[in-house]
């Protein structure tokens, strides 16, 4: 039987290309044959199409007061990023390990992998929980957490592993993702009294929605440990029409809200969608009846916060020794075991600030802190 230590299983899980538009079965199959050579049971919880698929274990006895150590196993692309290297073929280089996914969050999953030989005499199971399509709304982990809920024990915590440096993170903001298609009116550039354009329709209700957000920057005033610490609107990628000599016929652009826990996204969507029918549609539709614009929600993940004394937020800073604590303004899965009824925490090796850079690093002490931890979980379920 092959062993791994905490940078093999890096490098390993690493070495597989599982960005988010692409499957991510080979790694899968790989963490089930690891489960399988150390005796370890596991079950699947696959997308619609069967080209993805979440993965839980269970290690030890089928009792209740389990620690469940939940990681996502999809990575951001890498395309046009100036990478020194291979992103999917890791290096070391002064105390770092560089690839994509080292620090998010591939580090933290195979820690725990690695661990799965020590954890022979469990008194109290350690269940993991690995997800897909976490990097494009978190939507891979709703059945899977359904799925615990149905077939594991009650448990006590779960520790959600993205990068933090190995503080206790106890809250994260929620996040919508959405995407608006503007159709309009083609005719020659020309006669722009005639037709409707929808990429300069688009431009202007892009324009509102900057305006929104700066909005609620200024309106919000918190010293809430949130960095910006107010709820934020985003246009990340727009496209739209055919020649420079058409009015062009569709433009759709995807946006982003990402809100602070106690703020209801929904009230910002309503106020978008009203200016759209009240004050944008009437004028546009005297010109061409066909005229519409729709707006698709593609993923909503909760945001997420708990108090500084609940059990999983203290059981993390006991067992690292860390007793600060932050709040994330990036969405992560905690809010979805959180609704789920699930005690959660966000700790993992790593620093937000690499994730998603050209040369992603992890520092390799952030590895050795996180064996720490999780050798810590280990004693106490042991």
């Amino acid at each position: 039987m092959a062993t791994f230590d905490s940078l093999q299983m890096t490098r390993q899980l690493v070495s597989y290309d599982t960005v988010s538009r692409d499957s991510n079965l080979p790694l899968i199959e790989f963490t089930e044959n690891w489960l399988v050579d150390n005796g370890i049971d596991s079950f699947r919880i696959s997308s619609d199409d069967g080209t993805k698929s979440n993965l839980v274990a269970s290690i030890g006895p089928a009792e209740a007061d389990g620690i469940i150590l939940s990681g996502h196993t999809d990575v951001v692309p890498v395309d046009g990023q100036p990478w020194s290297a291979d992103p999917f073929a890791p290096w070391v280089d002064e105390g770092r390990l560089y690839g994509r996914g080292t620090c998010d969050m591939k580090g933290f999953i195979a820690v725990a992998l690695a661990a799965v030989p020590r954890m022979t005499n469990l008194k109290r199971p350690i269940h993991l929980a690995l997800s897909y399509d976490e990097e494009v709304g978190c939507k891979g982990a709703p059945r899977m957490i359904d799925a615990i809920r149905r077939k594991l024990p009650p448990c006590r915590a779960v520790v959600i592993g993205e990068p933090t440096c190995m503080q206790a993170v106890r809250a994260h903001k929620g996040i919508v993702a959405l995407k608006t298609t503007v159709t309009g009116y083609e005719t020659h550039s020309s006669q722009t009294h005639r037709g409707v354009s929808a990429v300069m329709t688009a431009a202007r209700l892009v324009s509102y929605l900057d305006t929104m957000a700066t909005t609620i920057a200024h309106q919000t005033h918190n010293d809430n440990g949130f960095e910006p610490p107010y709820t934020t609107v985003h246009v990340g990628i727009i496209r739209g029409g055919t020649a420079i000599n058409i009015i062009s016929r569709e433009c759709e652009f995807i946006w982003d809200i990402r809100a602070m826990p106690q703020d209801n996204p929904q009230s910002l969507i309503d106020e978008f969608e009203t200016f759209c029918r009240d004050e944008v549609l009437p004028e546009l539709k005297r010109r061409h009846f066909a005229v519409a614009i729709d707006t698709q929600i593609l993923a909503n993940a909760p945001g997420f916060e708990v108090s500084a004394d609940s059990y999983a937020v203290e059981m993390v800073q006991r067992l690292t020794g860390i007793k600060a604590t932050q709040n994330v303004s990036y969405a992560a899965e905690a809010g979805q075991y959180q609704a789920a009824g699930l005690a959660s925490v966000i700790c993992g090796p790593g620093s937000i600030d690499q994730a998603h850079q050209p040369d992603e690093y992890l520092e390799l002490s952030e590895l050795q802190a996180a064996e720490h931890l999780i050798d810590e979980i280990i004693e106490m379920q042991s």
